[in-house]
Order: C-alpha cells, then structure tokens, then sequence
C-alpha cells in the first residue's frame, strides 16, 4: 500500500514509452439506442473518484488507474474516448475514474486533475495523461538534485518541486489555472490524505494489484485495454 511517508522514498521505476499522444480511439460504430439525456455533459464527484454520465445506468464501468502507470496512459489514449462519445451518451453506460495511487508523482499528478470544480476533471484528466510520454520522459531523466528536492522537505514543497520539475504547471495554465491556484491544490495535504486513504482502502477491499483494473459495478472485469473492454461495452447493446 502506498502511504504518505513513502513521499521520502526514492520515486519508483519509470514507465515504458508509449504511442505518440495523437493516438486515437479505435473505429466503432454508434450503439442503437437514443440518447435519453445529455448524459455525455453530466460529471459528478463520487465518494470514490468521478463519474461522466447517467449515475442509474445499466452499465457502470469503473477504471481504477495511476497516472504513472503506462498502460494507464496507453488506455486513455486509444478508448476513452470512444467511451466518453460513443457509450456514455446512451444513458446505457456510465464511466468512473478512480486513483489507485502507486507513488509520489501519481499522487501530485492526482492533485493537479483533482483541482477545481468536479466537472472540470476530465478536461484535466486528459490534458495531463495525453502529455504522459512529456513528463515522464521528464521523470526518466531526472537528475539525483531533483529527485532529493521530491524526496525530502514539506510535502508542500515536495509536491511543487515535482509539479514544476514535469511541467505540470504549464499544463494546467492551459486550462486555466494560475499557479497559485494549482499551488493550492498540490498543497492540500488533507485533500492528499483522503486520496491515499481511498486508494488503500479500495486495493484492500477489492484486492487491487495492478493498473488499469476495471469493474462493471463490484465485478472485477477480465479486460485491461481497449480492445479487450470495448467487446463488454457492445454487449449492452446487442
């Protein structure tokens, strides 16, 4: 389990690279049936992370993932978003993210999407994960000085020097944010603390060990990328 007091331990092995962030979702056609409301415009926050969609629907997948996790990233990439505009909008099917967090740089990048209004985090979900290949190409190459500054210190200031290090700032300046509202986010130590509590307690209960993990409701799925998900997501319309 990851835990707050790791922030003083070394940061994990990096991830693989992955395709260039141009990728897009794999072709599908439209599911049949009608959109019953603008469910593709409705996000909420839920106690375990946020949901886009109808919060009653039939299907309800959940994707626990780690911002450092490549798979995470790959997955982002080539499905979600064919999640978000092909599935969603039915009503059919809604689509929750939740952190399951594996390490400093996860839990910051956590931070950084988690900052502001609930319905802005998918927007700032995918503006980070789509620049993955960036900023931990960034982490890759990170000198021993900077890994002491994310290592030791407040975790205020752990949290910045990794946010500054990545270019995390100069991402979410591109939705919006000045840097002293992300500081204000990445400072949140309570806010940090319900995250990896959530996470613990989740991989705990659920016997979480890896990401992406997705569960349609409490099931866990055997699927864990686009194209092996996508065939469970069509069955709610055959």
């Amino acid at each position: 389990m990851f835990a707050l007091s790791r922030l003083t331990r070394p940061l994990l092995g990096a991830a693989a690279s992955l395709l260039a962030v141009t990728a897009t979702a794999q072709s599908s056609e439209l599911p049949s049936s009608q959109p019953k409301g603008n469910w593709g415009a409705q996000i909420a926050e839920t106690e375990g992370g946020h949901l886009i969609g109808n919060p009653e629907a039939e299907a309800r997948l959940v994707e626990y993932m780690s911002y450092t996790c490549s798979h995470c990233a790959h997955f982002a990439q080539t499905g979600e978003g064919a999640i978000k505009l092909l599935y969603v909008p039915t009503g059919k099917v809604s689509y929750e993210v939740r952190h399951l967090i594996r390490d400093q740089v996860d839990l910051t990048a956590a931070l950084a999407v988690r900052c502001g209004a609930p319905d802005k985090f998918f927007a700032n979900h995918e503006a980070l994960i789509f620049k993955f290949d960036e900023w931990m190409g960034a982490a890759d190459k990170a000198t021993p000085a900077q890994k002491a500054r994310w290592n030791f210190g407040t975790f205020p200031s752990r949290a910045q020097a990794i946010a500054s290090d990545l270019g995390f700032y100069e991402i979410m300046e591109r939705r919006g944010y000045s840097r002293t509202q992300l500081d204000s986010c990445l400072t949140d130590y309570d806010e940090a603390r319900a995250i990896v509590d959530r996470s613990n307690a989740d991989a705990d209960r659920l016997g979480l060990r890896g990401t992406p993990t997705f569960l349609m409701g409490e099931s866990r799925l055997d699927a864990h990328n686009w194209q092996t998900l996508q065939p469970v997501l069509d069955s709610y319309f055959q």
